[in-house]
């Protein structure tokens, strides 16, 4: 099966989240006019990422019946969305999440695991860490979804490969502050999102948002990797943009046969051992 992504590195206005509804629906006129079948929005692209204690005011329950979350449902019966909000559960609990949408149906949801309170950051004053990482089937093949610093964590995309993903979806607000060291934030993440897509054969696609607040500059340069790590798509940095790249799932048999790690992988080894470390 081959099928159009689009990769949306929109510049989220922070904290309005009309304003973000408006972007989402440009770009998804965007991406159906140039045959696009599954349009990827970056972290927080609903409201924007450095949110404080805004998030509480602007955030969404993940369910039909929420005025904001019936518009992306009924956006997704003409495309396939994926795209990210701050998500409020039955007990007010608040998370960084990212839906897959198809059809008009809720088809997978990733609550933010790894929740980042070093540096610049400190999600887990307002944010409830989520607690799976599951794979998921949609209509073009299995996929995984992560956000942000999950990826940071090898474990996560690990599970999902394991899980039966072809397909991981990573999405960011990531911000250029590593200029100073030996590689730049934006080539630290591209330079794992490749090493996942050489490691595990999957296609891999990380989608980052571009703009800036206070935090800082986020760097775009959206990518999409095929399953021999070389490069399908990629987006142009610091600027707004809607990238196409075409995702052929036949790529995936050629890859790994010429490099068999997921026929030899031994994930009951892992699971032994891990047993045995944690119960130290």
């Amino acid at each position: 099966m081959k099928f159009t992504i689009g990769m949306a590195q929109i510049a989220p206005n922070l904290g309005d989240v009309e304003a973000n509804l408006a972007l989402h629906i440009a770009a998804a006129g965007e991406a159906r006019a140039g045959g696009v079948d599954l349009l990827i929005f970056p972290e927080l692209a609903l409201t924007g990422y450095n949110l404080g204690d805004g998030a509480f005011d602007v955030a969404i329950r993940a369910a039909a019946g929420d005025p904001t979350f019936d518009r992306l449902l009924a956006l997704s019966r003409e495309i396939d969305l994926v795209t990210s909000f701050v998500e409020m559960d039955e007990r007010r609990r608040y998370f960084i999440s990212a839906v897959y949408l198809s059809g008009g149906r809720l088809i997978h949801r990733h609550r933010k695991v790894y929740l980042p309170t070093y540096g610049l950051f400190n999600e887990s004053r307002v944010y409830a860490p989520g607690s799976t990482a599951r794979a998921f089937d949609t209509r073009f093949g299995r996929a995984g979804m992560l956000i942000c610093e999950d990826i940071w964590h090898a474990s996560l995309p690990y599970l999902l490969w394991q899980d039966g993903a072809d397909i991981l979806i990573l999405i960011s607000a990531s911000v250029e502050h590593g200029e100073g060291e030996a590689m730049s934030t934006a080539d630290k993440v591209l330079s794992m999102c490749r090493t996942y897509s050489l490691l595990f054969t999957d296609f891999v696609v990380h989608v980052n948002q571009s703009g800036a607040d206070t935090s800082g500059r986020y760097w775009g340069g959206s990518i999409l990797y095929g399953p021999d790590a070389a490069v399908i798509a990629q987006g142009p940095r610091d600027a707004a943009a809607v990238v196409t790249g075409e995702i052929d799932m036949c790529a995936l048999g050629p890859a790994r046969r010429a490099l068999p790690l997921l026929r030899d992988e031994r994930a009951d080894l892992v699971a032994r051992e891990l047993n045995r470390i944690t119960a130290r």
